[in-house]
């Protein structure tokens, strides 16, 4: 998934960005509060990681911005300002978590995963169908037949798109803006190869492309009466470029 971290301490940024990298997250660094708006503003992002003290603009009016023109996502504020005002002052400008410095990557993940999953309407560990469920937590995927099965991040990522809105079609690009952050770089094909990927891996009929509009997860059992037919059940494996993973 893609997140954001408006940060100035590029200690801290750097820090994050491996951590993170590690478990699935393509993480967009801005490093003073116009930047993080504008950033905010253009992309799609699963969460944001904001600091308060921030050059340029102070983190709580990045904030206060982006709630009033109703931008929904989630925010967890990451701060040295951990008094009980600092703390109050910023659930009530819209923040949906407060994580107070130094903090463990552990929680802090833990608490991303919260917020991602409060933003969907979800309050259990998984989000999805009841043939496909996306444990958020152990970055596997749950199959009618029992198997778990694991997740690359960029996988993880593509699932997460599209079991968060269940048999909504999401395009080519919003997909990639899900998926690649701004340092990413991305094949022409890459989305292709990694949806080819999942379906030889989940079944043909798992994800369904909705032919010149994008891809979607069906809501129906497979072989379900009345259930639409998968335009590329048999179509051949992307022949050019290499889908990063």
């Amino acid at each position: 998934m893609r997140a954001l971290l408006v940060e100035d301490d590029e200690m801290i940024a750097a820090s994050l960005r491996q951590g993170l990298a590690r478990e699935g997250w393509s993480l967009d660094w801005a490093a003073d509060g116009l930047s993080g708006e504008r950033a905010l503003a253009d992309g799609a992002y699963a969460c944001v990681l904001l600091d308060l003290g921030l050059p340029g603009q102070e983190g709580t009016t990045l904030l206060r911005r982006a709630r009033a023109r109703g931008d929904r996502t989630p925010v967890v504020v990451l701060t040295a300002r951990d008094g009980l005002d600092d703390r109050v002052a910023g659930l009530d400008l819209g923040a949906d978590d407060y994580l107070p410095k130094p903090f463990a990557l552990r929680e802090l993940l833990a608490r991303m995963r919260a917020v991602v999953r409060r933003q969907g309407g979800a309050a259990q560990p998984c989000i999805g169908t009841p043939q496909l469920q996306l444990d958020l937590a152990t970055r596997e995927l749950h199959l009618p037949d029992g198997r778990r099965e694991p997740l690359s991040a960029r996988e993880f990522a593509l699932m997460h798109a599209l079991l968060e809105r269940p048999g909504a079609v999401l395009a080519r690009a919003q997909l990639e803006q899900r998926l690649y952050g701004w340092d990413d770089e991305v094949s022409s094909n890459a989305l292709d190869v990694l949806i080819y990927g999942l379906r030889r891996r989940l079944g043909a009929d798992a994800i369904r492309n909705v032919r010149g509009l994008g891809w979607r997860v069906s809501t129906q059992a497979p072989g379900t009466p009345g259930a639409p037919a998968n335009g590329l059940a048999h179509a051949a494996p992307p022949t050019s470029g290499h889908g990063r993973d």
